[in-house]
């Protein structure tokens, strides 16, 4: 499964990739919404993006609202704080698969992972 996973914490991003990676997953990263936007734009196609909401620049829901115009979209986990549990919600009405809140336990994200992917793979032969 090949996740794009954002955050602009770059040590978060550099240690959930890795663990990430560890089981299986491939991950490209991305350290903000304007480089996720590239990545979702070019040849490799993401089937999960893991999504960090407050970002400066580019935020997670600006991100998530341009990704509605992609034909093949990917499906979409947030992450959030507890202080923006409600940008969360919202972006679970725009489309997103689910949501966490940091700090994430990886167990959690990587469950998530599966569902999300099962889903997307059900989606593609639908």
């Amino acid at each position: 499964m090949k996740v794009l996973l954002v955050d602009d914490e770059a040590e978060f991003l550099n240690l959930m990739a890795k663990r990430m990676e560890r089981r299986g997953f491939e991950v490209i990263r991305a350290s903000g919404g304007e480089d996720a936007l590239v990545v979702l734009d070019g040849p490799v196609k993401i089937d999960v993006v893991v999504l960090d909401v407050m970002m400066p620049g580019m935020d997670g829901l600006e991100v998530l609202r341009r990704m509605r115009a992609m034909e093949d979209r990917p499906e979409v986990i947030l992450l959030t704080g507890h202080a923006s549990t409600e940008a969360a919600v919202q972006g679970m009405e725009m489309g997103a698969f689910d949501y966490l809140v940091k700090p994430v336990a990886l167990n959690d994200l990587l469950a998530m992972l599966q569902d999300a992917g099962h889903r997307r793979g059900l989606a593609r032969r639908g």
